[in-house]
């Protein structure tokens, strides 16, 4: 059985990538509406964050519980077309909530609506990360949410504890905080059970671990104990340490850094290094040749562009993985590739600049991104 093992913890104010998911119950009150102060002072959180350097994104639940509200939608199970509703109501609602409380920090903000489907497509992976990379970079948050307005039963996470886990893998950070309506992982329901003991760190989900998950159920949250040992499962093998907290306290994070009861959940490798073992896993659906100059740029650190390809082999399809060879046919490495095989031989030998002529439309510059390649 897994103990509570003296390991050192996470410290949130080191994380250089920041992933935050907010519960229903912690932001909506059933009677009144949106929790304001509450997340006023999660703003402030969030800029200190990025005042230390970090990039943070924001999954947030409640755009059916803020919608219901609206529309007078009566208590209970709603059906899928009144879910889809109140989300269509609720997600405007929710985006200008978050906007009007960072803009005072100076923070840009941007809303993400997302389903499962484009996290297992890996065409629409790579468009989300690319998306997600680019909004990091401008220094933008990004507002996460499932897109409940279209997406049905069979394509739903069905919880954001899950969904904040795949979106933390897939912008590689190395933290992730569940602010949830518990305050760590416990040996049982504590609510049900009061020599129930909670874990500080857990650094191995064993298949014990998993089977203390119960499922403690808030009035407005779907998701429960499970989808957390979920998540957490996800989160740490793609490199991400992920803490469980109750978030109902003013400024979360604050407290969080200044030790308030959690349960961390600790990565056993850095987000790069799991993203790397995951490509190389990969088995190749086709292979790209690549030049003399190519061979070093890769070597160096570089991404691979279409200029350094002299033959294109195989049939692919846009973000698959790909080996990657030398002159000589050695292999070289592997990679996801960001065009189809069809594109990806017309391009082949032309500089970046001459995408757009040859295809049509405005491609990514590089064929395979070094952050997509394993050499």
């Amino acid at each position: 059985m897994a103990a509570l093992i003296p390991l050192a913890a996470p410290d949130v104010r080191a994380a250089k990538r920041l992933v935050i998911k907010i519960g229903s119950a912690l932001l909506v009150d059933r009677a009144k509406g949106l929790k304001q102060g509450w997340l006023s002072a999660l703003a402030m959180d969030v800029a200190e964050a990025k005042v230390r350097g970090a990039d943070v994104v924001l999954v947030s639940s409640g755009s059916i519980a803020l919608g219901r509200i609206v529309l007078g939608l009566p208590a209970g199970p709603l059906t899928l077309e009144q879910s889809q509703a109140a989300a269509a109501v609720g997600q405007i609602r929710l985006a200008r909530a978050y906007e009007e409380v960072l803009a005072p920090h100076g923070i840009t903000t941007a809303q993400v609506l997302v389903t499962l489907e484009d996290t297992e497509d890996r065409r629409r992976y790579l468009n989300s990360r690319a998306t997600m990379e680019t909004l990091l970079g401008l220094g933008v948050v990004p507002i996460v949410n499932e897109n409940d307005t279209v997406a049905t039963d069979e394509i739903r996470y069905g919880d954001n504890d899950r969904l904040a886990a795949q979106i933390a893998v897939t912008v590689g950070a190395d933290q992730l905080i569940l602010l949830s309506d518990v305050d760590g992982f416990y040996s049982a329901n504590p609510k049900e059970d009061p020599t129930a003991q909670r874990f500080d760190l857990v650094d191995v989900i064993t298949p014990e671990i998993e089977a203390m998950a119960g499922d403690p159920i808030s009035g407005l949250s779907k998701g429960g104990m499970k989808t957390k040992l979920l998540a957490a499962k996800t989160a740490v093998a793609g490199g991400c340490a992920m803490a469980i907290m109750e978030g109902s306290v003013l400024r979360p994070l604050k407290a969080l850094a200044e030790g308030a009861n959690r349960t961390w959940f600790v990565a056993q490798a850095d987000p790069q290094l799991a993203r790397k073992r995951w490509i190389n896993a990969m088995k190749d659906k086709g292979r790209v040749r690549v030049d003399a100059g190519a061979v070093s740029a890769l070597r160096s650190g570089k991404s691979l562009l279409p200029a350094g390809v002299v033959a294109v082999e195989g049939q692919f399809g846009r973000g698959e993985p790909v080996g990657i060879v030398g002159p000589d046919g050695a292999a070289l490495g592997r990679g996801l590739i960001r065009y189809t095989s069809d594109e990806a031989r017309a391009i082949a030998g032309h500089r970046s600049g001459d995408i757009a002529g040859i295809l049509g439309y405005e491609g990514r510059a590089a064929l395979i991104h070094r952050d997509d390649m394993v050499v």
